[in-house]
């Protein structure tokens, strides 16, 4: 069988889309201009930044005053927390066992500075339960931070709920939406969410540009100090081009969000249908409650690493694990902290689909990974001990 290119990595980035950087050229050309100068070629980079708030705010429900522009989802999520945790020394702040690093070491460094920090468990799909953050909260709680979607298994929360208890005992609010956005529907209002972080180069848009949702009326201490752009909250010249980028990218990601959504559910159905007729294969995650495109795998006595370089060979790209932590030779936090055995974890397989994915790729997979277990489960002590 002829060997193909296949892109099943778009949990890690996505590829940018040409509508993205039409839009995004002028602004790295002929449009340089600084947004803060008063000249003509100032004044029509803010506009366009100014536009690009406004498009923003528009696909989260939000108000554009609302709306903050920074490099990415990791510096979103360290402004929301530190930025509250600075309002307040020695707080209590919640979050789940299962978030991506760039809220897990937040919260960490935070406990290092003298705040106390829950980290909720979750149960074998990779949910918390709202009744179990209810009990964790108490009177000096300052803030919530549950992922929206899991970056690894794709397991989606129950945000609107949680947000609304912490609402209700006057706890702020905050989701790491990296992964959902662009991917499900979302609207900050109806979730009742204080503050939601973006990221543009996981919607097709491009990278070092994020942005960060905060509720009006929310208070937060700026991390940086230098400048009066985005309200003094994060100065610094405007990433003028990216921000454009950002906002065409997410105002096409809603306008094709239902026809992307049923497309990749079913090839995503297709794809974990045969991969579960493989022997001694897991799925990791909620079933239903998961991510449109997002396929997470066990194969039981082989290591992920040799599955993702064999399947390398074949021009299939994929993931163990999340994109951040590859370089890791320890498992999956997310996978661990859902009851998986080491040796288990270290078998996994994340599969993520996107615009470019097809039926063709979904069958050419499935055709020549079985033979890839086969031949690495003959290998594999483990599989001969069984």
């Amino acid at each position: 069988m002829e060997s193909r290119k296949v892109y099943m990595d778009h949990g890690a980035t996505t590829p940018l889309r040409e509508e993205v950087l039409e839009a995004m050229m002028p602004f790295l050309r002929e449009k340089f201009g600084n947004p803060s100068s008063i000249h003509a070629q100032g004044r029509e980079a803010r506009q366009a930044v100014d536009a690009a708030r406004e498009v923003v705010a528009a696909a989260l429900g939000a108000e554009p005053g609302e709306i903050f522009f920074t490099s990415g989802g990791t510096e979103s999520n360290n402004i929301a927390l530190r930025g509250t945790a600075a309002l307040k020394p020695k707080s209590h702040f919640i979050t789940s066992s299962i978030e991506h690093h760039a809220v897990l070491d937040v919260c960490k460094d935070l406990e290092e500075q003298g705040h106390r920090v829950t980290f909720l468990p979750v149960d074998s799909n990779a949910l918390v339960d709202p009744r179990v953050l209810e009990e964790a909260m108490t009177p000096d709680t300052a803030m919530v931070s549950v992922m929206m979607a899991n970056n690894e298994v794709g397991t989606i929360q129950p945000i609107g709920e949680m947000a609304a208890l912490a609402r209700e005992k006057g706890v702020l609010f905050h989701t790491d939406a990296v992964q959902a956005i662009g991917q499900i529907p979302v609207n900050v209002k109806e979730l009742q969410v204080d503050f939601l972080s973006l990221s543009a180069h996981k919607f097709n848009g491009p990278k070092g540009i994020g942005a960060l949702y905060v509720r009006k009326g929310v208070p937060l201490t700026p991390l940086y100090r230098g400048g009066g752009q985005e309200r003094k909250l994060r100065p610094g010249t405007e990433n003028v081009a990216g921000i454009v980028g950002l906002a065409r990218a997410l105002e096409l990601a809603v306008q094709e969000l239902p026809e992307k959504m049923s497309r990749l559910k079913h090839l995503r159905d297709t794809l974990i249908k045969g991969l579960l007729k493989i022997e001694d294969v897991i799925l990791n995650g909620h079933p239903e409650q998961r991510l449109p495109g997002n396929v997470n795998v066990s194969f039981k006595y082989i290591e992920g690493e040799s599955l993702l370089l064999s399947l390398d060979l074949q021009g299939v790209a994929a993931s163990s694990g999340s994109a951040c932590t590859s370089g890791s030779l320890d498992p999956s936090h997310v996978l661990m902290a859902m009851g998986l055995d080491h040796e288990t974890a270290h078998g996994s397989l994340r599969l993520t689909l996107g615009r470019g994915n097809d039926e063709a790729d979904v069958d050419y997979v499935l055709k020549i990974l079985p033979p890839i277990v086969e031949r690495l489960r003959n290998m594999s002590a483990l599989y001969k001990k069984r």
